[in-house]
């Protein structure tokens, strides 16, 4: 089993720097929240890890399918609802494939896999909140 292990100090005010596999990262909140906005809040990093998670694995599955993308552009609505905790109501994911000769069906098996089998930080979500997708093509 993989453990994964992050250290976080607080930076000042309500900011917290972090240590992931490397990399130096820090959450914060809006200043109108009482923090300084030096970084993302911890729930767009959520949906962040969201995207990377099933990007990976999209851009994994394509290239086994050896399907001519040439870029993946990836957007995520998110909804909170108002009362605390505010967690999200929906996800939606939309991803644009650019590229030759896109089959929609090849592309939308490749999501699916992911969304559906691989990504785990989708599967954690899913538990709690109902997410879906949208595909668009842009044929270059």
């Amino acid at each position: 089993m993989k453990k994964t292990k992050i250290n976080a100090n607080l930076k000042g005010n309500m900011a917290f720097e972090m240590q992931i596999d490397g990399h130096t990262l820090i959450t914060d909140t809006v200043i109108e929240n009482g923090g300084n906005d030096l970084g993302p809040s911890p729930k767009s990093l959520l949906l962040a890890g969201l995207i990377g998670c099933s990007g990976i694995d999209i851009m994994t599955i394509v290239k086994k399918m050896r399907l001519d993308v040439k870029d993946v552009q990836v957007e995520i609505e998110a909804e909170s609802r108002d009362e605390d905790p505010k967690i999200y109501n929906y996800i939606k994911i939309i991803y644009k494939f650019i590229g030759t000769n896109l089959e929609y069906n090849k592309l939308e098996r490749a999501v699916k896999l992911s969304l559906e089998k691989y990504c785990g930080v989708a599967a954690m979500l899913e538990k709690a909140v109902p997410i879906s997708h949208e595909i668009q093509i842009v044929e270059k």
